[in-house]
């Protein structure tokens, strides 16, 4: 974040990784919401963005590539900003994906180090993309059963952040890499906090407690628990849904902590905005031995 005047600041964040699926359209769709998702956490608006793309075009199609565009071209209109050009280079692997630039008003902006004990958490997508996916890659599901897992994925954060500046948010993080732990474990650090998450009011997409029971995970939830370590206290929660808790998300929704008596009507301007799968999953406590707790 950068302050241009007393008035506007600019934040610019940058993404991108290979498909998760194989329309190269949906895929396209998905690393722009991802790309887009830090703008949103931080209650900025995206105004411009520049593709980064790395394509082996002496062993694919252009047209390949030309799909994988659209649908990037296609999330950036929907949040209302525009695509500038960008870069490409040739590679072995696909990979894509948006360097952002938004605007916010220098003292109008989130963070994730001012959750306040007695804060309710609200979050604003299920969990389970990692696993999901893992699972179509794998072949123990069929691609097409990833119908719900692409619409999560899809689905910009935009209306999120507006509620969530309409109902007094007091800090926010985008559930991405370090999945649903790691990133309330970030902000429960920064702003000196315990934070208790009720891992049975945790929305999960369709079997991804089923797929992570028969061992279907990322690598990304073991290092995700190292690194947390005996910050995390866990309490009645089976072994698979810590995993599925800690797994890495791809363009997951929000986790605002807000006031408490703002937490209803916040959930109720969500669904009637259409986010549909949005839930109280927690509270903010006073620091305590743990930095995190999950509960089952």
């Amino acid at each position: 974040m950068y302050k241009l005047r007393d008035d506007l600041a600019i934040v610019q964040t940058t993404d991108f990784f290979p498909p998760l699926v194989d329309d190269p359209f949906i895929f396209g769709q998905i690393a722009a919401a991802n790309s887009l998702s830090d703008c949103y956490a931080v209650g900025a608006s995206p105004i411009t963005c520049l593709n980064i793309v790395c394509y082996p075009d002496k062993d694919l199609p252009i047209d390949i590539l030309s799909r994988i565009l659209a649908g990037g071209a296609d999330k950036v209109a929907e949040a209302g900003a525009v695509i500038l050009g960008g870069h490409s280079l040739r590679d072995t692997e696909i990979k894509y994906g948006l360097a952002v630039t938004g605007v916010v008003h220098p003292q109008k902006f989130f963070t994730n180090r001012a959750a306040r004990p007695g804060d309710a958490l609200i979050l604003t997508k299920p969990i389970g993309s990692g696993v999901m996916t893992s699972a179509a890659k794998s072949g123990k599901m069929r691609p097409q059963d990833l119908s719900e897992t692409i619409d999560v994925m899809v689905a910009l954060n935009a209306t999120a952040a507006i509620v969530a500046r309409d109902y007094d948010a007091h800090a926010i993080t985008d559930i991405t890499g370090f999945g649903l732990v790691g990133h309330a474990w970030e902000m429960a650090s920064a702003s000196q906090v315990t934070i208790e998450l009720v891992a049975s009011a945790v929305p999960l997409i369709g079997p991804t407690l089923e797929l992570a029971r028969s061992g279907v995970l990322t690598r990304a939830h073991k290092s995700t628990l190292e690194s947390i370590g005996h910050r995390l206290c866990c309490e009645n929660v089976e072994t698979a849904l810590v995993g599925v808790l800690s797994d890495a998300q791809t363009s997951g929704g929000l986790l605002i902590s807000l006031p408490t008596d703002r937490a209803g009507p916040a959930l109720a301007a969500l669904e009637k905005a259409g986010v549909r799968n949005a839930a109280i999953v927690g509270q903010v406590e006073a620091r305590g031995d743990a930095e995190v707790i999950l509960r089952g």
